[in-house]
């Protein structure tokens, strides 16, 4: 699942809305609408975010948010570190390898110290 994906699922849920509910309002499949939470498909169109936004009524913050994860919630990722110093090829190649395994403490320390770009 992607950040997205479980963001959806979660205002969705809190509406009381299906997914055949939701589908049928913003124009999509119920399958296309799982597999979107489920991250087996790519970042959503720009028309389809909006449309999405609207069927769950929310605005300003909690809208530019879930705009927000659905640009981070690419669920397959390409790295080009070509020209880049080698140890960032040796990183993607290991990050690449090994993020299954980090569990969710470990994640969200990684993505706190890549966020803030000092490693503090």
């Amino acid at each position: 699942m992607t950040p997205f994906g479980e963001r959806l699922r979660k205002l969705r849920d809190e509406r009381g809305i299906t997914q055949k509910q939701m589908a049928r309002e913003i124009g999509v499949s119920a399958a296309y609408l799982s597999a979107l939470e489920h991250g087996h498909r790519g970042i959503p169109s720009w028309g389809l975010l909006q449309r999405i936004i609207a069927c769950l009524n929310i605005i300003w913050d909690e809208a530019d948010d879930l705009q927000r994860l659905a640009l981070q919630s690419a669920p397959k990722v390409t790295i080009d570190t070509s020209g880049m110093d080698p140890r960032a090829t040796e990183l993607a190649n290991l990050l690449g390898r090994k993020i299954g395994d980090l569990d969710g403490h470990e994640l969200e320390a990684l993505i706190r110290q890549l966020r803030n770009g000092s490693g503090d």
